[in-house]
């Protein structure tokens, strides 16, 4: 069925001029039916800049013959036609002036003199702009293939750094000390660097193994990066990045940042060849011909069709969602509660498509997103509760929640042991979420003390207001950090935990924390290169690392979360 939509109007404006302009100037501007042109689309449009010859942009006229000057040209033109003018030899009665605008004869019929001929002038931008160089693109090298030998790890993207003929090749697929065929999945000749997948290893690792998971692989699914990791590997791949990222960005060594070096496994240890089952959320894709769900390439729109992820919880593996039909929709996203036995699907439909009818055989709660990113109940609960830290959590319409089920106990338990919280201390939450940490705070602080959260996110907060409303002791505010902090009037506090978005806090914000004297601080991070930038930052404020904990949260990923405990230089807040 077509939608019955108004016609636009013609454009014109209401206000226009002559008698036509007078009589519709009373009326209200669009005809029944039509959409009324806004307000301020009649204005009169701003005169145009002109150089003091009285020319524009568009009407400063082309040397014959040329479409687009270069500007010592259309300066050399103009010289000549000043001298024609007004300094150079007279000119013949009637003659044309060759440089004015337009090429008028020098009088009319009437014998009077014709005015003076502007001088052509370049336009201002075209005498003050810098010639644009266009540098080619360069020959596509995608499909070339290099035999290489592989050097370390690379932060982000699971890649490792190799070279050939002096050019960087970020290679996945493959790890450091290995010699491998590189074919380029990216790049020209004229790229600073290439990218590429191993597709022959002649010289393996001995922390190489099969990858158990098909879909993992050159040109296949992009969602893990260490299929063909063992665990050990991976986290020592890990340990790596963590290394490299701490002495480029921070200037500091493994023990100058309280770390041992080590990456700590999460969950109990698995027979060879099993993967770890963590992942209890997955966005999958809908291939748009068949309906069939699957997951996109490494850094591609394409998709790979799955009919399981090795990765995926339990809880998302018994609905069994690759095996159904899910045409009309763009994506499903799946979250399976790792506390309850919640299950919520988040469903996008195709622009113009109807919500399809959705029969699992384990009870869900449904929800769908509309064309304009707005959240909408369709069946069940809008949240789904979670059981961590000794509460259970409420997180609504998809909000964040670590998707690795031990995560939030190890993480708090990290925190907790790293700031030592005392009773009758004030601390604070930033970058809240739905205030896990806060809650864990305030059992600590007890009613004497008082924990302050901040969270830009509105549903988060609601959440966790909700979450904490049993705790007097403890007070969210929604906004972002660092609008709302320095707003608040608070110039000290004891503690204080961050938890900040990949980007990570920054300096502005790391130099305001870094002022209110806090006894110690806690950096939760996802990111080692943010959280590398933001000990450099808080160095400069006072402040050293004297704790650093890394977590292996993301098993066949190349993420993992760390932990730092700061407490000021010198042992004495400024």
């Amino acid at each position: 069925m077509s939608r019955n939509t108004p016609p636009r109007s013609s454009g014109k404006s209401a206000k226009s001029g002559g008698k036509s302009g007078a009589k519709s100037g009373a009326k209200s501007g669009a005809k029944p039916g039509q959409v009324a042109r806004p307000r301020w689309g009649a204005r009169p449009a701003r005169p145009e800049a002109t150089d003091r010859d009285g020319f524009t942009a568009q009407t400063a006229p082309l040397a014959p013959g040329e479409s687009s000057p270069p500007p010592a040209a259309v300066a050399k033109k103009a010289a000549d036609a000043r001298k024609a003018a007004g300094g150079g030899a007279k000119r013949p009665a009637g003659a044309e002036s060759k440089g004015a605008a337009g090429g008028a004869a020098g009088g009319d019929s009437n014998g009077r003199r014709a005015p003076r001929k502007q001088a052509v002038r370049p336009p201002k931008a075209l005498r003050t702009a810098k010639p644009v160089l266009r540098v080619p693109a360069g020959d596509p090298l995608v499909g070339e293939r290099y035999e290489v030998e592989v050097g370390p790890v690379a932060h982000g993207g699971g890649h490792c750094v190799a070279r050939h003929e002096g050019r960087v090749l970020f290679v996945r697929h493959t790890l450091p000390g290995e010699r491998v065929i590189a074919q380029v999945t990216e790049g020209t000749t004229k790229s600073r660097f290439l990218r590429a997948d191993a597709v022959e290893i002649l010289t393996p690792s001995k922390d190489r193994i099969a990858a158990p998971c098909p879909f993992s692989g050159p040109g296949k699914c992009g969602g893990c990066d260490w299929q063909h990791v063992t665990p050990g590997g991976q986290r020592k791949l890990k340990g790596q990045v963590l290394t490299e990222q701490l002495a480029q960005l921070a200037g500091l060594t493994p023990a100058e940042a309280g770390w041992d070096g080590s990456v700590e496994p999460v969950g109990g240890k698995l027979p060879p060849g099993e993967v770890p089952q963590w992942r209890s959320r997955i966005q999958y894709s809908v291939d748009q011909e068949t309906g069939e769900v699957g997951l996109r390439k490494h850094r591609s729109h394409d998709l790979q069709l799955i009919d399981r992820c090795l990765i995926a919880s339990e809880g998302v593996t018994e609905l069994g969602l690759e095996t159904r039909d899910w045409t009309g929709l763009t994506s499903v996203e799946v979250i399976a509660s790792s506390g309850s036995s919640d299950r919520q699907l988040i469903l996008t439909p195709a622009p113009g498509e109807q919500l399809p009818l959705v029969e699992l055989d384990k009870p869900v709660s449904i929800s769908r997103i509309d064309e304009q990113e707005n959240f909408h109940q369709v069946h069940g609960r809008t949240f789904v509760r979670e059981r961590a830290a000794g509460r259970t959590w409420r997180v609504s319409n998809g909000g964040f929640w670590q998707i690795h089920p031990e995560a939030p106990d190890t993480l708090v338990t990290a925190v907790m042991a790293g700031l030592d919280p005392q009773w009758g201390e004030n601390a604070l939450d930033l970058y809240c979420g739905v205030g896990l940490f806060a809650g864990a705070l305030a059992d600590r602080v007890g009613d004497d003390g008082a924990v302050l959260g901040i969270e830009s996110s509105k549903q988060a907060v609601l959440d966790a207001r909700h979450n904490l409303a049993a705790l007097e002791n403890v007070r969210i505010e929604c906004d972002k950090v660092e609008t709302l902090l320095p707003r608040t009037g608070i110039d000290s506090t004891d503690l204080i935990v961050l938890d900040p978005p990949r980007t990570g806090a920054g300096r502005e914000t790391v130099r305001h924390l870094a002022g209110l004297s806090a006894r110690r601080i806690a950096y939760v991070a996802c990111d080692p290169a943010a959280l590398a930038r933001d000990l450099a930052f808080f160095r400069e404020g006072g402040y050293r690392p004297v704790s650093l904990r890394a977590f292996d949260l993301f098993p066949m990923t190349h993420h993992f979360e760390c932990v730092a405990i700061l407490e000021p230089i010198g042992g004495a807040a400024a």
